[in-house]
């Protein structure tokens, strides 16, 4: 029988190994590419769990399919207002910010 090869890695290892350590650019900017997929795939999720589409959900909010489809997608950044009525207004929730200094 063949030994396996075991190579998995922490995920903080993984972006240690290939994005560098916390505080350098190409992982602050890998970080901050991460927090704008979140938000779009939070969104999507959320509208999923609704049962809505995306046109149903732009409607709701006053934009249009491809808006919601280009927030959802990561390709379109959104304004904290508009995540807002996206939130607030298209899907029944609370939009809750926090910073951390």
């Amino acid at each position: 029988m063949k030994a396996i090869k075991n190579d998995l890695m922490t995920l903080e290892t993984f972006k240690d190994v290939h994005y560098g350590k916390t505080g350098t650019e190409k992982r602050d900017a890998f970080e901050e590419g991460y927090k704008s997929f979140k938000i779009g795939a939070m969104l999507h999720q959320a509208r999923i769990d609704r049962g809505m589409t995306q046109q149903e959900l732009a409607d709701k909010v006053g934009t249009t399919k491809s808006y919601i489809s280009k927030i959802e997608n990561n390709l379109k950044e959104v304004k904290i207002s508009t995540l807002k009525r996206i939130i607030e207004n298209g899907l029944g929730g609370k939009l809750e910010l926090s910073v951390k200094l």
